[in-house]
């Protein structure tokens, strides 16, 4: 893992993983879900050819301003359940919402995310025929009688699924550790 300070007289040229999950970051300050906060990305042919983030879909209250029920009470909701009742489109299918929106083509292309993909967006990744995985924090399935299936539907894809190891200067703030706001908040409704 590199370390790359764009004020260095010679900075390092960061690797595809490490540029293309660094544009991820970017992305990921549009969320503002207040359990994890997940920028998404898809290149092909090394060109960002979609982004996603999540959130409540288009012209809908954020979960912030209690647009979520699942979001609004999350001590009633373990991470990763209650999917059926939230109205979150999570970072992974807003990517691939926004290319088909656009008509933009996602066969072959990668998949880079700050958080591994759920099991919905693995199978929904699966079916787009997204070749490959690159993630920088994990995520696990909460059901251990499930983690085996989830593992299994994950190792389809062609290109594998890879973790990026790279620093994350606001982790606590995406992973829900802290009550830090995003910076420059969005209003009600405002997904673009």
């Amino acid at each position: 893992m590199h370390r790359i300070n764009p004020m260095a007289a010679d900075p390092i040229r960061p690797e595809r993983p490490e540029y293309f999950m660094n544009i991820a970051m970017a992305v990921r300050e549009r969320a503002n879900c207040l359990g994890s906060r997940v920028g998404a990305l898809l290149v092909l042919g090394y060109r960002v050819i979609a982004t996603g983030y999540n959130g409540t879909p288009e012209k809908m209250p954020n979960c912030d301003q209690g647009g979520c029920e699942r979001c609004a009470n999350r001590e009633h909701y373990e991470s990763g359940t209650a999917y059926d009742i939230c109205i979150c489109v999570h970072a992974e299918q807003n990517a691939l919402l926004s290319a088909a929106r656009f008509g933009t083509a996602v066969e072959g292309a990668d998949l880079y995310t700050t958080t591994r993909p759920c099991f919905g967006c693995t199978k929904e990744l699966l079916q787009a025929h997204v070749n490959s995985v690159y993630y920088m924090h994990e995520w696990t399935h909460p059901d251990e009688r499930l983690a085996q299936e989830y593992e299994r539907l994950q190792s389809r894809f062609p290109g594998g699924v890879k973790k990026v190891e790279l620093f994350d200067p606001r982790e606590d703030w995406a992973r829900g550790r802290s009550g830090a706001a995003s910076p420059g908040a969005k209003a009600a409704g405002d997904q673009t």
